[in-house]
């Protein structure tokens, strides 16, 4: 029997003259939605503030996700203890997950964990939905209202525009974007710091993997022949799943919009050189495999602020720990700055170093607080604290600091005060 016609009807617009905004309020403002601002918003939702979480991605989970890093990293110490540095959000991804066997323990100089992206990202939307966090997605940063403290940001999206109000601001952008759009100091490297074009490819034979040092020689012997420009890399293999995340390329990240989408092409051309070399050099292991899908970009360090104390790395080498720290982790000095390789410089295994609440708060505002990569270090400093486990730990730090300072000022909390609240990332 044919259905009966519908009787919805349509009709004909045009957009309005002039701009219409939507108005929104919160106690804090994240500005993006990795690991670092989750955490943020986790954090401060749980303190039972108003939040608002912004991207410029459709979805959630920044890099974390949508880049396919596919490994968590510094959440541990190093061997043999391996003594977990932080909790908070990695306590509660790490048990959800585990339940499902979407995660892998890999134990090596420190452990790293391995995980599966798409559980990864519905865990992130779920808990944002169950703490009633308000999302902002595909929103780009437009324009800023400050004086010494952070008044509104701006926001454009393709459904109309957006003007949060907040008491709090977290920039947890990557590129510093919302302390640059404010017109506050920001740092960039002297050279290209380069990220990656990550993938995952499948259909793999897991008896015969090569091992990190045999792979990274084989690539150093064979990358002119295939077209690489990286000279070693990773395969982080998800025992069981006959997959694997791709870690093999050096990708420009320039702040350039026309550069930046040209290196987004060169860097799958790239990435799909590094599968050939694998598929002709590895035929054990990868002469079955095929792409099963190809992560946004991956930024390491870009831009960052300038904050009331940048962190050196004759710090992080020392592990001097600061009054007002508010992260730890023992992760290695890891600077790509060079097209062909990278610096890995590893610690020993009892060293941990720390990040103040000083290279998270720009000194020209009362009120901005930034976590995760784009926090205030020199580079090498940077590139060791820039991981997912610090940048969960500054998130939750933000968090509380902004809590503590309310309508005053983060530079002048108790740091006693906020180094109780964070207790269990700094000396469990």
């Amino acid at each position: 029997m044919p259905h009966q016609l519908t009787d919805l009807q349509v009709r004909t617009v045009t957009k309005p003259a002039g701009s219409i905004t939507h108005d929104v309020s919160a106690d804090v403002c994240v500005v993006g939605a990795g690991i670092a601002g989750l955490s943020a918003a986790v954090e401060a939702a749980r303190l039972g503030r108003r939040v608002v979480l912004v991207d410029a991605l459709p979805v959630l989970g920044g890099q974390m996700v949508n880049s396919l890093i596919g490994l968590f990293c510094g959440v541990f110490g190093n061997a043999p203890e391996y003594r977990q540095l932080t909790h908070g959000i990695f306590d509660d991804m790490f048990r959800d997950l585990g339940r499902t066997d979407d995660l892998h323990y890999n134990h090596r100089h420190t452990i790293t964990v391995n995980y599966d992206e798409v559980a990864l990202g519905r865990w992130v939307e779920n808990t944002v939905l169950s703490l009633g966090i308000q999302v902002i997605t595909g929103a780009v940063l437009t324009g800023v209202t400050r004086d010494d403290r952070i008044r509104a940001v701006r926001l454009a999206t393709r459904y109309g525009n957006v003007e949060i109000t907040a008491t709090g601001f977290v920039d947890a952008s990557g590129d510093a974007s919302l302390a640059w759009e404010a017109g506050l100091p920001c740092r960039l490297p002297e050279r290209e710091i380069y990220g990656s074009q990550q993938l995952i490819v499948e259909n793999l034979d897991e008896g015969q993997n090569p091992e990190p040092a045999e792979l990274s020689e084989r690539l150093r012997v064979k990358a002119d022949e295939y077209g690489l420009l990286r000279r070693d890399g990773l395969a982080f293999f998800f025992p069981g799943r006959g997959t694997a995340v791709l870690n093999m390329t050096h990708i420009e990240a320039p702040l350039e919009p026309i550069e930046a989408a040209q290196a987004q092409l060169a860097g799958k051309a790239q990435a799909d050189r590094v599968v050939a070399f694998l598929r002709t050099e590895y035929p054990e292991v990868f002469g079955k495999a095929r792409v099963r899908a190809y992560g946004f970009p991956g930024r390491r360090q870009t831009r960052w602020v300038q904050g009331a104390h940048q962190l050196t790395l004759d710090e992080v080498r020392s592990g001097t720990r600061f009054p007002d720290a508010v992260a730890r982790t023992a992760w290695p000095i890891e600077l790509h700055d060079r097209p062909e390789g990278y610096v890995w410089e590893t610690f020993g295994p009892d060293h941990v170093h720390y990040v103040p609440l000083r290279s998270m708060t720009p000194p020209d505002v009362h009120n901005l607080v930034v976590a995760g990569r784009c926090v205030d270090a020199d580079a090498a400093a940077l590139s060791s604290i820039r991981v997912m486990g610090p940048c969960g730990a500054m998130g939750a730090g933000a968090a509380h600091a902004l809590d503590l300072a309310g309508a005053g000022s983060v530079h002048e909390i108790d740091h006693a005060e906020l180094g109780g609240r964070l207790t269990a990332n700094l000396d469990s």
